[in-house]
């Protein structure tokens, strides 16, 4: 049995994340602790010798610089993806999570309440979203047949590849965190997907926030 094994990695803080702000396709850059988590998590990998085989990052800067600490100590170099990128949150995008509800009361019932056809305005419904980030773990797993992956992404893409890996519905509530930085495996052996460990934040020095954009 040949697995391809996926080392999902969140990207790390940005003033937004600590703001409540959402994020989607904002290009937002990683604050100052930010930086400071993806170096921890970049020396953690190689504190375990991870032995993986091709780097991935999605290309909005927070992600592209979290994969630039892996870059820097594992010397190579990371293939960008927009495939990879966080949902687009359409109106609700750049509202903070006590500002959305008040300035966009409709789309915010349908935001939490997870309505998968919604696209929330110009956005991308999590139906779409979903179709996505499947096709791109697909084609990745594709390409990259057997061996061991670590992509760079983003807190709402992960919890879509946990819910494509686990089978949890798309409508669901949210069943697991996604920190920031936090590292999260997942495997296909040929024929299915599974959920091998979700939410390690051990190499952390202090507590990681979680994901808003859902």
């Amino acid at each position: 049995m040949t697995i391809a094994r996926f080392c999902l990695v969140r990207h790390g803080e940005t003033d937004w994340n600590a703001a409540r702000r959402l994020q989607g396709h904002t290009d937002i850059e990683l604050n100052t602790r930010g930086l400071a988590q993806a170096r921890q998590m970049a020396h953690a990998l190689k504190k375990i010798y991870l032995q993986f085989d091709v780097l991935y990052t999605s290309d909005l800067q927070r992600a592209a610089k979290t994969a630039q600490a892996i870059e820097e100590l594992f010397n190579v170099s990371a293939i960008q993806n927009a495939a990879l990128r966080e949902r687009h949150l359409g109106a609700p995008q750049g509202l903070t999570t006590d500002e959305a509800p008040a300035r966009e009361p409709e789309l915010w019932k349908f935001h939490v309440s997870r309505n998968i056809e919604e696209n929330l305005r110009d956005g991308e419904s999590i139906q779409q979203f979903s179709q996505r980030i499947e096709t791109a773990l697909n084609q990745i797993r594709a390409q990259h047949f057997g061996k061991t992956i670590l992509p760079v992404s983003h807190g709402g893409a992960l919890d879509m590849m946990y819910r494509i890996a686990s089978k949890q519905p798309l409508h669901a509530e949210k069943a697991v965190s996604v920190p920031n930085v936090s590292l999260n495996w997942i495997s296909h052996d040929g024929l299915t997907w599974q959920v091998d460990s979700w939410a390690d934040t051990r190499h952390l020095e202090d507590s990681a926030l979680d994901n808003l954009d859902l």
